[in-house]
């Protein structure tokens, strides 16, 4: 049975890849309107901000720093005159970042843009999800507005037929009335439903310009098999675009909590002087170093730090099992899906075959034309929800392969 699965697994995975699977749009399209969706080119942008602030981590604000001054000296001696002395000086000196700092620095500064990188993998995921169901719902949509207007054509044809009875002296008045309000209820529908359609149709067609929105010639049969259902799940979860960013932030979180410790001890600063004194009589050259004196502001930083990093582990162990919960259910949700199509499919064909044979019985005078009416909107019925459900089927399980990253993947992805 694992080998089964695993099988199962392997034709779908190959069969999203070679971008085959029915009622979807083309991969490649998809793929282009998803990168340039404004969320991407934001996400996109981001990871521009990220390397630039990788380069300044890694420079470091460790920079020179010029010092000018100047004095008027005065001396009144005991014995003697009175002098005036110009005088100035200048330094330059530097902060020196100790052994360990800029490693972490560098680190923080590349956990930074593979953060913002998997931000972007995220919005486009999340695209993706919207798009989706935004696809299905303009089928689902665009199945009732077919479905209406054929349910609307049957009855005007058979409301010709009940006038051309009634004017044989085959039908009554009633029959004829039964009939029409049959049809202005078909055509009420038929309306709403084309309303619905466009508005679905207007929603793909505002938020993802360029995509193709035409009706897919042939939409399949859910597959039977979806798979082991924990292979599915541990795929789910290892291809988390949450989960991933969530562990991104706790390693984060941690090198900012080690940049904190390391920050306990102070940076010193260098630096060379020289001075020109007593109106050039003496002229002084040297060096100096300057070191800050810790005290209670850098504690409470490391503190801090540390307690952000515990957060952000405990927040990462909360969506791990989020992810973990939402996968099995998607799981048992796809698998829910094909047994409602099943059971909806048989339903729609035995209620149309009774619409058929009722049909039958009225022509041959053995039953009433109320009883027939019934039955066709009976029947129109449960074959819409026998669509409907096969297209929450198809939904469930390209939801299921896009959470595992084996559907609208790209090389690089």
């Amino acid at each position: 049975m694992k080998r089964l699965s695993w099988m199962s697994l392997f034709l779908w995975t190959n069969v999203a890849v070679a971008g085959a699977l029915p009622g979807l749009p083309p991969d490649e399209v998809v793929r282009e309107t998803l990168r340039a969706h404004p969320d991407a080119q934001a996400a996109s942008s981001e990871i521009r901000y990220e390397t630039a602030n990788r380069e300044r981590l890694e420079a470091g604000s460790y920079e020179w720093n010029m010092r000018l001054g100047g004095q008027q000296r005065k001396s009144s001696p005991a014995i003697g005159e009175r002098e005036q002395f110009s005088e100035w000086n200048v330094a330059l000196e530097r902060p020196l970042r100790l052994p360990g700092k800029a490693t972490t620095d560098a680190e923080i500064g590349t956990a930074g843009v593979l953060r913002a990188e998997t931000a972007l993998a995220q919005v486009i995921h999340e695209s993706k999800r919207d798009l989706l169901q935004s696809w299905f719902a303009w089928l689902k949509e665009n199945a009732a507005a077919n479905q209406w207007a054929a349910q609307v054509d049957l009855l005007e044809r058979q409301q010709r037929a009940v006038k051309r009875r009634q004017e044989l002296g085959d039908a009554s008045r009633l029959e004829s009335i039964q009939t029409e309000g049959a049809l202005a209820l078909a055509n009420a529908e038929a309306l709403q439903a084309v309303a619905r359609q466009q508005s679905a149709r207007e929603v793909l067609l505002r938020r993802y310009p360029g995509l193709p929105v035409t009706q897919p010639v042939s939409l399949g049969e859910p597959p039977a098999e979806i798979g082991d259902a924990v292979e599915w799940q541990a795929a789910v979860a290892e291809h988390s675009y949450e989960l991933a960013m969530a562990r991104q932030q706790t390693g984060l979180a941690m090198l900012a909590a080690r940049r904190q410790r390391q920050d306990r001890l102070p940076d010193p600063s260098v630096g060379i002087a020289f001075s020109r004194e007593r109106g050039g009589e003496e002229q002084v050259v040297g060096a100096y170093i300057s070191i800050p004196l810790a005290g209670g502001g850098r504690r409470a930083a490391e503190t801090g730090a540390a307690a952000l990093a515990d957060s952000a582990r405990y927040r990462e162990d909360a969506i791990a099992r989020r992810v973990a919960l939402e996968a099995a259910t998607a799981v048992q949700s796809a698998r829910a899906a094909y047994a409602t199509w099943l059971a909806s499919r048989t339903a729609a064909e035995r209620l149309q075959e009774a619409a058929t044979m009722s049909g039958r019985a009225y022509q041959l005078g053995e039953g009433s034309l109320g009883d027939w009416l019934t039955s066709m909107r009976i029947a129109n019925e449960a074959q819409l929800a026998a669509r409907h459900s096969q297209l929450d089927a198809l939904e469930k399980r390209y939801r299921l392969m896009l959470d595992a990253r084996r559907l609208w993947q790209s090389a690089s992805e």
